[in-house]
């Protein structure tokens, strides 16, 4: 079982930055894929970025490429969402997401979520 807290979400101007955290429960940090999804209002759930369970593979949806970087720390078990040159359109509550072993870029093949941090970008 893994429980995953984020953090960091807030109200940003456009062209901010924000750092999102999760952190995760359990021994075994290393043998999960983390994933960072968003929903906004009335919008169906988005892929934003996907690590590896030692990091050496990444992945990121085409809204969000060369702005948003995926990182991790197992010594932490933590993963962060680090998001620059936000626009407005990145509002949304993200989700952190794990799942063991191999990284998967769709939602679904995920078993574990967090509860969403509210992320706001004003124009």
């Amino acid at each position: 079982q893994v429980q995953l807290v984020e953090s960091g979400g807030g109200l940003v101007p456009a062209g901010g930055s924000l750092r999102l955290s999760c952190a995760a429960s359990g021994r075994t940090f290393s043998g999960y894929a983390m994933g960072w999804f968003r929903q906004a209002p009335g919008k169906e759930r988005e892929f934003v970025t996907a690590i590896s369970g030692y990091g050496g593979t990444s992945y990121y949806g085409d809204s969000v490429k060369g702005r948003f970087t995926i990182s991790r720390d197992n010594a932490r078990n933590t993963v962060y969402l680090q998001m620059t040159a936000l626009k407005p359109e990145d509002t949304a509550v993200y989700y952190c997401a794990a799942k063991y072993s191999t990284v998967r870029l769709t939602g679904h093949d995920y078993q574990y979520w967090g509860q969403g941090t509210q992320v706001t970008v004003s124009s």
